[in-house]
């Protein structure tokens, strides 16, 4: 009987006490006392045993229109920013549509345009600057062109986008009757945060998240704002119409609350976090990081000129040194078989770990590439 393929988030999550977590962009420094006594408090008064203000918590829908900045634009709650994209895509696109993207990108959203019966126009950015250019887009948008798809940060490569660069892609939105996904959910890690809404209110779609600004992954919720009526179309979609989860919502509420007490920390460690897995990946022969510094809280680890594959080398840190970091292929169909993506909004000693990991793992990859084939 065949071997079955590992299984890597399986092993993660049976060993989870043990594994340092940088795969999925999550968000370890946020304080835990916010949250574990906001939700403490919700689970001895058995909140969870009515059904939540359908429409969402009214202070929470305040503190995040405050914390976007885009006060004319409602914000619309819903489980995670992932099932926002997915209403999105199914209430704005339809058979024949086209979107302009880019590969690299954070291909769920691609996956859930094509559910839609539209494409994507994926334009290739694996290289510098490594993001989409207003030049670039322009040239792309065709006459079935309904959307283009802006990620800012980039997930996966950690690449970010100028202020300018944002109000010529908002205009080119404007000028040709468009919708701008934007999507800003490693927005608190840019180094020049700007929303696309700003420049262009009325073709703009914004998706935010508390899952990695916040270290509110696992409780799935997110949203999106727009205008009055384009929130009405895409609500339509909406299957949580009892309410996001309560518990979700109270821990939401606790962290922007305080928001402004501990981000500014939790972004100064994430980026010298950053410093030193590209110290560490750099010093590896064979391995480059294309982007430096990272504008989000992960960044890409080119490994093509190891000659080693990103499934292997993700493989061998985690069950030999328990470090988790993700191969590429999920997020690139032209180049995920050159570099992993390592995230690092993680405690000093998850980095530490990386840093003995990343070249111990490769070292013995090589070797036992070396080996000969025994008879």
């Amino acid at each position: 009987m065949a071997t079955p393929p590992f299984d890597a988030f399986r092993y993660a999550h049976a060993h989870r006490r043990e594994v340092a977590w940088m795969s999925q962009n999550t968000n370890h420094l946020v304080p835990p006392q916010i949250v574990r006594e906001a939700v403490e408090g919700a689970l001895r008064e058995r909140r969870y045993e009515g059904y939540p203000y359908a429409s969402g918590d009214p202070e929470l829908l305040d503190l995040v229109r405050a914390d976007l900045g885009i006060p004319g634009l409602p914000p619309f709650l819903t489980a995670g920013g992932t099932e926002s994209l997915y209403m999105i895509a199914r209430a704005l696109l339809g058979p024949g549509d086209e979107v302009v993207s880019s590969d690299p990108s954070y291909f769920i959203i691609h996956r859930f345009i094509e559910l839609s019966g539209a494409r994507t126009r994926n334009l290739d950015i694996y290289a510098p600057p490594y993001r989409l250019t207003a030049d670039r887009v322009r040239e792309a948008i065709g006459p079935k062109t309904r959307m283009i798809l802006l990620i800012d940060p980039l997930n996966p490569i950690g690449s970010g986008y100028p202020r300018e660069e944002v109000r010529a892609i908002a205009e080119i939105a404007h000028d040709h009757h468009l919708t701008l996904l934007n999507d800003v959910t490693y927005r608190d890690f840019s180094r020049e945060p700007t929303l696309a809404a700003e420049f262009a209110p009325e073709e703009t779609v914004t998706v935010w998240s508390v899952s990695k600004n916040c270290g509110l992954a696992g409780l799935r919720i997110g949203g999106f704002s727009a205008t009055p009526d384009r929130v009405r179309a895409i609500a339509r979609y909406n299957t949580n119409d009892l309410g996001v989860n309560v518990l979700a919502q109270v821990a939401a509420l606790a962290a922007l609350r305080s928001k402004s007490k501990w981000i500014g920390e939790v972004v100064r460690q994430t980026r010298a976090n950053g410093e030193r897995v590209t110290a560490t990946a750099s010093s590896v022969e064979g391995v480059t990081v294309p982007v430096h510094p990272s504008w989000a809280n992960m960044t890409i680890l080119d490994v093509a000129g190891t000659g080693l594959s990103p499934e292997a080398i993700q493989e061998e840190m985690l069950r030999v040194h328990g470090v988790f970091v993700r191969s590429g292929n999920y997020l690139s169909a032209t180049h995920g078989g050159k570099f992993v993506r390592a995230s690092f909004s993680n405690p000093p000693g998850d980095i530490d770990r990386f840093a003995t990991a990343f070249p111990e793992s490769l070292r013995a990859l090589r070797a036992r590439a070396m080996a000969p084939a025994a008879v």
